[in-house]
């Protein structure tokens, strides 16, 4: 859960993203615009509005970078002090601008009385839209905190739904076992505490490595218990890409294959599972065959929400788990970005 926590943007992250910097550029220029045509404005107002324009984007970007510099300290500072270091940018980038813009055009630059003035009313202009711009910004960070709690919630319920059926299946795999084979009930009943622990072990990531690597043990519990109906493909890259998955994520597909492709097959069946390394993303690709129900149905999605619910929590929305029929084959891929 932690590690789905640090994926949460904090509201400091969320200044230097594209869209907020657009925002902000856009937002400067409307109110350059609503400064050079002011009443009380004089001179020629495409020279004020350049001027104004020149100040406020200073302004803005220069105080932007300062965060973007402190963006490791402020994090665990309290809203109180980062609304005030924020306001002390302004009023610093304000006057600095306002010196520098009498420094360089000095004969259409304000002088006097009047560059106070354009300075004070610049600054408090900024100072309003910084108010509505923090209102929004923390507004924006508790509706996502509040999405990635339900979400959490939502996730445990489907867990709890999901691993009974699975420990039931192994517990009688195991007891089946014991008397005849007692070595391969030892191996599953190993396999299974490997998988509970990874379950349990509260690590929403793993490496690639280690989830293959849980999820054959899976599939093996499962080919003791289904026998000669299952059959089982790995085509794997050599070397594995270096990226990690939400755990236990593709065990899940492949639960959700044996479940829904070959348990509910009268006869045999494959699963294929696929790690195809692509230009800008990783496809984990798991197929089974139909089995003549629809993959739609409410059993086979509890699954398979979980695991779309933690792909795009881990990813912050860029990954994602996409399912589709071909050829007779049930297909569900997990993509995730490199």
């Amino acid at each position: 859960m932690q590690a789905m926590a640090n994926r949460l943007h904090h509201p400091v992250d969320t200044l230097f993203q594209p869209t907020t910097l657009l925002s902000v550029f856009t937002a400067g220029e409307l109110l350059a615009i609503i400064l050079a045509l002011a009443p009380e404005t004089e001179g020629a107002r495409l020279i004020r509005f350049g001027l104004l324009s020149f100040s406020i984007q200073w302004i803005s970007l220069f105080s932007l970078a300062v965060l973007y510099m402190l963006r490791g300290h402020v994090r665990t500072w309290p809203v109180s002090a980062l609304v005030a270091l924020v306001t002390g940018l302004l009023l610093l980038m304000t006057v600095l601008s306002g010196w520098l813009s009498q420094w360089l055009l000095p004969s259409t630059a304000p002088q006097g009385y009047a560059w106070w003035s354009t300075s004070v009313r610049l600054f408090g202009s900024m100072l309003c839209m910084l108010l509505f711009g923090l209102i929004a910004l923390r507004s924006h960070w508790t509706a996502q905190t509040q999405e990635y709690r339900a979400k959490q919630a939502e996730l445990d319920a489907l867990r709890a739904r999901v691993n009974p059926h699975f420990l039931f299946n192994t517990l009688n795999t195991a007891t089946a076992l014991v008397h005849d084979q007692p070595d391969q009930a030892e191996h599953v009943l190993l396999d299974l505490s490997d998988l509970f622990r990874a379950a349990l072990s509260g690590n929403e990531e793993t490496s690639l490595e280690q989830e293959l690597l849980l999820t054959r043990r899976y599939l093996e519990i499962e080919q003791l218990r289904l026998g000669d109906r299952l059959s089982v493909s790995w085509h794997l890259p050599v070397p594995l890409p270096n990226i990690n998955v939400p755990t236990l994520a593709l065990q899940t597909l492949a639960e959700n294959a044996i479940h829904h492709g070959i348990e509910a097959r009268p006869g045999t069946g494959d699963v294929i599972i696929d790690v195809i390394p692509d230009t800008n993303a990783v496809i984990l690709r798991v197929s089974n065959p139909l089995a003549g129900e629809s993959p739609a149905t409410p059993r086979h999605q509890v699954g398979l929400a979980a695991s779309r619910a933690r792909i795009e929590a881990m990813t912050a929305g860029l990954g994602e788990l996409r399912t589709r029929q071909d050829a007779g084959r049930f297909i569900a891929e997990i993509i995730l970005p490199i």
